[in-house]
């Protein structure tokens, strides 16, 4: 693993999400910041995948359950190669590809389309067990967001996981604190989210969403746990790495003017000279 190499790539992802969100007018950059690290290391160390053949069968599935943070789905394809980093600049536009929310049919790369929060795991659960029927050795990630999990049916998804013995599954919390309304204890608790996770029986992990090292080995004591689901409840920053984006709600689900993207880009450029 290249730590220096991934924060480059990183950074490249974040500047993409900037840029689509931006051309778009409208979308939801702070959890597509946050999860930035993740993505990253999921598809440029961690997942068996080929830009070049993206519905190969023995391909890793990622299902990214909070849809709506499609910017950090998209700009990490572009930048593994699945299509032009230049696309992103049509997210949200009549007639492009990249809708506002994960599109199977017609984006490359995309494994399940999302957006109705709390279903993504459910889809995640399904391919894990296809998987395990099939007797095939993919492996299956879904990222969730923290306010996601309050939703009901991501339990039920939980319960069936740890029932089937699904241990080719990884569920990823992106715990940035945020949510639409607000800190996500101050809307509807979902705290203690480490102590629910091992009530349903899955082997968890916390770590720092942004540090690489800690990235890195829970990914490979998921590898290694055997007879148990894995959850890696990744500790994160909103809007991470656009100074005026970060730790604020208020950057959940809107675009920056000419003004701010132009503020957004140069952070990001300092975070590069700085690599």
């Amino acid at each position: 693993m290249d730590i220096n190499n991934l924060k480059k790539t990183a950074n490249e992802v974040r500047k993409g999400i900037v840029t689509a969100v931006y051309n778009a007018k409208s979308g939801h950059p702070g959890g597509s910041l946050s999860s930035a690290d993740i993505m990253t290391y999921l598809y440029f160390e961690e997942m068996n995948i080929d830009p070049a053949d993206p519905k190969k069968a023995d391909r890793d599935r990622f299902v990214l359950s909070k849809g709506h943070c499609a910017p950090a789905l998209y700009s990490t394809l572009a930048n593994r190669g699945f299509f032009p980093v230049k696309d992103l600049e049509t997210l949200r536009h009549t007639g492009s590809y990249l809708q506002g929310h994960p599109d199977m049919k017609h984006i490359p790369g995309v494994d399940m389309s999302s957006g109705s929060l709390g279903q993504g795991i459910s889809a995640a659960v399904g391919m894990a067990l296809a998987a395990k029927l099939s007797n095939a050795d993919y492996r299956v990630y879904t990222l969730l967001g923290d306010g996601e999990i309050q939703e009901g049916q991501v339990w039920e998804a939980s319960m069936f996981a740890a029932a089937k013995k699904l241990d080719n599954l990884v569920v990823i919390v992106d715990n940035n604190g945020l949510q639409i309304d607000g800190k996500i204890e101050d809307v509807n608790s979902p705290y203690p989210i480490v102590d629910k996770f091992k009530a349903f029986n899955f082997n968890v992990i916390e770590i720092d969403a942004h540090d690489f090292n800690q990235i890195d080995d829970a990914f490979k004591k998921a590898k290694e746990t055997k007879g148990v689901p894995t959850a890696i409840i990744a500790k994160s920053i909103k809007g991470k790495g656009v100074s005026f984006m970060e730790n604020s709600a208020g950057w959940h689900g809107k675009a920056p003017n000419a003004e701010e993207y132009e503020t957004a880009m140069a952070d990001l450029k300092k975070i590069e000279e700085s690599l």
